[in-house]
């Protein structure tokens, strides 16, 4: 798994996923920055620009050196970036890693995160020889739960009172995909 991943881009019927750029700034620090978005996670909401400016080039460089993949979420008809995906905490013994996720307010409801999962996934499970994707989420959103469970996740525990985000006290709901599942899946 020590391998760049800096010209990772792929692509899907609506949607284009590649790496930020500095002119994603505005936008990333739009969706980040909107307690909706970040609402379940386990950070508060961004709150100057300069996050967005580290986030990406942290990204780049960590891209560069195959640490981590994230990717920024972009209508293919053009416009600003509406969300990212992450394939993260790359466990190379084992081929497993985690999976994170975002999506501006204003695209939700659309089907664009599910699109843009199972373009990720296929990489993680293809290119990428994952054996095991992990995710968790806050089981409170239910838009999150659907999802995963949509792509074929399976639900794997609960851990309580596993994150406290500005105060807040939050579970997390643990789920799981092996690569024989989602291949199983995209062959039916």
């Amino acid at each position: 798994m020590s391998r760049a991943f800096d010209r990772v881009t792929l692509e899907t019927g609506r949607l284009v996923l590649r790496p930020l750029r500095e002119d994603d700034a505005a936008a990333l620090f739009a969706m980040f920055s909107d307690p909706r978005v970040v609402r379940y996670t386990s950070t508060p909401p961004w709150e100057s620009i300069d996050v967005a400016h580290q986030r990406i080039a942290d990204d780049r460089r960590e891209l560069a050196a195959g640490e981590h993949l994230r990717l920024g979420v972009v209508l293919r008809d053009g416009g600003p970036i509406v969300g990212t995906c992450s394939v993260y905490q790359l466990h190379e013994e084992s081929r497993r890693a985690e999976l994170g996720y975002a999506l501006a307010v204003h695209a939700q409801g659309r089907g664009l995160m599910h699109e843009a999962l199972t373009a990720v996934l296929d990489w993680a499970f293809g290119p990428l020889e994952l054996h095991r994707v992990e995710a968790d989420a806050d089981p409170r959103n239910a838009p999150s739960v659907r999802t995963l469970e949509r792509l074929g996740f399976a639900r794997e525990g609960l851990l309580r009172e596993r994150w406290i985000v500005a105060g807040e006290v939050q579970d997390s709901v643990m789920y799981g995909l092996l690569a024989r599942e989602w291949q199983a899946r995209r062959t039916r």
